[in-house]
């Protein structure tokens, strides 16, 4: 190549159906920044969306892409993102939720019943 970085054309789709995209992303960019792009392209008329990065995954051609891996490092027999790709995000559920379920539980632990049936 004559200095030109190769380009893949992405577009996201949402877990309600609705699309960002398509954008260029360079081959180098990692799954992480892709993210952050995701995040801060977010519409913010959704409800439940994304706080941070690790709120998200990304799937593509069935697998769930790992943070720390280039977009060439993605390709696959399957998906070799030649023309326009499209990737599937979902939204992780808030953690501070699992919190607030064991703290519950364990109250309704303290008010065991003391009968004892003969």
């Amino acid at each position: 190549m004559s200095g030109m970085q190769e380009q893949f054309e992405i577009k996201f789709r949402l877990p309600d159906g609705t699309d960002i995209g398509p954008k260029q992303y360079p081959a180098a960019s990692t799954v992480a920044t892709i993210k952050e792009t995701i995040v801060a392209q977010w519409p913010k008329d959704k409800e439940k969306g994304p706080k941070t990065v690790n709120d998200l995954k990304l799937i593509n051609a069935g697998k769930i892409l790992e943070n720390n891996r280039t977009l060439s490092e993605c390709k696959s027999p399957i998906c070799d993102f030649s023309g326009m790709t499209t990737m599937h995000v979902v939204v992780r559920a808030p953690t501070q939720d699992k919190q607030f379920d064991k703290r519950a539980a364990k109250k309704t632990k303290d008010f065991r019943c003391g009968c004892a049936i003969m």
